[in-house]
C-alpha cells in the first residue's frame, strides 16, 4: 500500500532501542507505516504521495506535555504580563497601563507574578496598586497559581474584610498591626474573589484556545494532559467538529466531581486519539513559592508554617475515600502534591485503595511530586505511581528553594535521577501557565539543573541530573505512558501516530548549556503540518 506522504532528508531520533535512528518514514491515514533507510521509504511512494523534506533536521516524536492548565494558558497570554516584573514599581506600572487599556470596571486578571524577583523579596499589597487600579478589580494571581493579589475594589466587592474567615485550606493574609487584609489570598482563600469574576465570553474563550494552540504547536507540543479540563471541554468538542483542533487532548475533570461522573458510567480512556477522558484531578495542597505545600517538619524561613493541606483533603479522610471510588469505577486519578507530607497522605491513600481492590493497571499519578521523604521513592515503586514532574520548575525554584527547606530535605527535591533509578515512571510536563509550556528549556533544566538566573552552573543537586536520552523519554515515552498510550505515541515507529516535532540541531550532540538553545522548525500532528518556522 502506498504512502500518503513520505518524510526524507532528516535523521530521525526514534526513541525505538530496536533501531535508534532512520533516515526517512513513510506515513498514511495519519499513522507512521514504515521506518528505514531512504530507499526504503521511497519505494513506499506513489503518483499522490507527498515527497516532504525536511531539509537536514532532526525529527523527534511529538512532545508530549503531561501537565497543562490549556484555557488558563490562552487566557494568560492575552492578559497583562507581570512574570518578569522585577520590582514593586514595574509591577504597578504595568497594571496601570493594563487599567488604562480596558473599559471602567472591567477586571484584570491573570498575570504570574513572581515576588522571589523583588528587592527585596516581599509579597505584594493592595495599597501598592490601589491608586494606579481605582476603577477596576484587580486579581491577579502569583506564577504558581496559589495564591492571588487583589486590589481593594475587588476586595469590597467580594465583601472581604478583618472579620472574614478563611476557609478550610486556605489562607487571607492580614496586617499583623491592623488585622485588615493586605490583599493575598491563599488556596482555597482565592475562591472568596473568584466566585464573583464574571464568567468570560464565548468568543474571549475563543481566542484564549486560539492563542493556545499556536503556542503549542510553535514548541513542538502534539499532545497535552489538560489538568483542568473541564474548563475548556466544550470548545474542544467544538473545535474537533470543525477540524480546528491541532493538539490531542488528554482531559481530568475535578475530584470534586467523583460521585457525578461515576454515576454517569464514564470511565479511563473514553475518547479518540484526539480528545479522550482520562479521570479525575485532585489537590492534596498548596505551592512552595506561597508557603503552602504541606510540610511535616517547618519552612526554615517560617518556622512556624508547616504549610496548608488543600481544602479538598477535608473533612479528614474524604481524599482517600474518592480515591477508592474512583478506582473502583475505573477512573484513573492525579493528585497535586508537592510537600512531604502531602506526597506520603497521598501514596497511603493509593495503598488503601490497592489493598481494598483487585490487581490492575491503576497507573495513578502524583502530580509534581517535589519534595519528597527518601522512604517514600520505594512507595512509589511499588505501587506504581507515576511521577508527574516538571523539569522548568526545578530551574525556576534552584534560584530560592533551598533557603525555604534547608539543604537535607533539597536533596530529594526533584529528584529525576532517584525517580528513574528506582524504576518508577516518569512523565515530563510544563504545569502552564504556570511555566512556560516549552519542552526544550525543560530538557535543558533537567539535564543541567542550572538556575534559570545562571547561579549554581553546577547545577542545583546536580546529583539529580538525567541524561537527554532519558529526559526526551520522559516527554514522549513517559507522557503516552502516563495516559494509556505507549502503543499509540512516543515513539517513531510503525503503529504510532505521525506526530513529530523537527528540530534545527541533533540534541543528543549538543553541549549540555546549549540544549535550551535548540529551535524548532516544524511540528507534525497526525502527518499534519501544524507549524512551520
Amino acid at each position: 500500500m502506498t504512502a500518503d506522504a513520505v518524510y526524507v532528508n532528516a535523521s530521525f531520533i526514534t526513541l525505538d532501542p530496536a533501531r535508534p535512528r532512520v533516515e526517512a518514514l513513510a506515513v498514511r491515514g495519519g499513522e507512521i507505516t514504515a521506518a528505514g533507510s531512504r530507499r526504503e521509504i521511497l519505494d513506499l511512494s506513489g503518483p499522490q504521495t507527498r515527497v516532504v523534506d525536511l531539509e537536514d533536521g532532526f525529527v523527534l516524536p511529538g512532545f508530549i506535555d503531561s501537565h497543562v492548565h490549556l484555557m488558563n494558558g490562552g487566557f494568560a497570554l492575552l492578559s497583562v504580563q507581570l512574570r518578569d516584573a522585577c520590582s514593586k514599581e514595574e509591577l504597578v506600572v504595568r497594571l496601570a497601563a493594563a487599567a488604562k487599556a480596558r473599559p471602567e470596571g472591567e477586571w484584570i486578571l491573570n498575570g504570574d507574578w513572581d515576588h522571589q524577583l523583588f528587592r527585596p523579596v516581599e509579597l505584594p499589597h493592595r495599597e501598592w496598586i490601589d491608586a494606579a487600579t481605582p476603577r477596576h478589580p484587580v486579581c491577579v494571581n502569583r506564577l504558581d497559581g496559589h495564591m492571588v493579589l487583589c486590589n481593594s475594589l475587588a476586595l469590597r466587592l467580594a465583601g472581604i474584610d478583618r472579620t472574614t474567615p478563611a476557609p478550610p485550606g486556605g489562607e487571607i493574609v492580614r496586617d499583623p498591626v491592623t488585622g485588615d487584609p493586605t490583599g493575598i489570598l491563599k488556596d482555597t482563600a482565592m475562591g472568596l474573589v473568584e466566585r464573583i469574576i464574571p464568567a468570560p465570553s464565548i468568543e474571549e474563550r475563543r481566542r484564549a484556545l486560539d492563542a493556545a494552540l499556536r503556542y503549542a504547536a510553535e514548541r513542538g507540543v502534539t499532545s497535552v494532559h489538560d489538568v483542568s479540563g473541564e474548563a475548556g471541554l466544550d470548545l474542544y468538542q467544538e473545535y474537533r467538529r470543525a477540524g480546528r483542533l491541532t493538539l490531542r487532548m488528554y482531559f481530568y475533570m475535578p475530584i470534586g466531581r467523583a460521585e457525578e461522573i461515576l454515576a454517569q458510567g464514564f470511565q479511563t480512556g473514553f475518547g479518540d486519539d484526539l480528545l479522550r477522558f482520562a479521570g479525575l484531578k485532585g489537590f492534596a495542597d498548596g505551592s512552595l513559592g506561597s508557603g503552602t505545600a504541606a510540610f511535616f517538619e517547618p519552612y526554615s524561613d517560617e518556622p512556624g508554617n508547616r504549610g496548608l493541606l488543600h481544602g479538598q483533603m477535608f473533612p479528614e479522610g474524604i481524599m482517600a475515600s474518592r480515591l477508592a471510588a474512583a478506582d473502583a469505577g475505573g477512573l484513573q486519578t492525579a493528585v497535586h502534591a508537592i510537600g512531604d507530607r502531602a506526597i506520603d497522605a497521598i501514596l497511603s491513600a493509593y495503598e488503601g485503595a490497592t489493598a481494598a481492590g483487585p490487581v490492575r493497571d491503576r497507573r495513578w499519578r502524583i502530580e509534581h511530586a517535589q519534595h519528597v521523604r527518601p522512604a517514600d521513592f520505594d512507595r512509589f515503586a511499588r505501587l506504581g505511581v507515576i511521577a508527574s514532574v516538571q523539569p522548568y520548575h526545578a530551574a525556576d525554584d534552584g534560584r530560592w528553594a533551598e533557603a525555604r527547606i534547608g539543604p537535607q530535605r533539597a536533596r530529594s527535591t526533584y529528584a529525576f535521577r532517584t525517580f528513574l533509578d528506582r524504576g518508577v515512571p516518569l512523565a515530563f510536563g510544563s504545569d502552564w501557565p504556570v511555566a512556560p509550556m516549552d519542552p526544550i528549556l525543560g530538557l535543558a533544566a533537567a539535564v543541567t539543573r542550572m538556575p534559570i538566573d545562571g547561579s549554581r552552573p553546577e547545577g542545583w543537586v546536580p546529583e539529580q541530573k538525567i541524561t537527554v536520552e532519558e529526559a526526551l523519554r520522559a516527554y514522549a515515552l513517559g507522557g503516552a505512558y502516563a495516559e494509556y498510550a505507549e502503543s499509540r505515541k512516543g515513539a517513531l515507529t510503525p503503529g504510532r501516530l505521525a506526530d513529530m516535532v523537527v528540530l534545527d540541531r541533533d540534541p543528543m550532540a549538543v553541549e549540555p548549556g546549549a540544549l535550551g538553545s535548540l529551535q524548532v522548525l516544524r511540528t507534525i500532528c497526525g502527518g499534519a503540518e501544524i507549524f512551520r518556522r
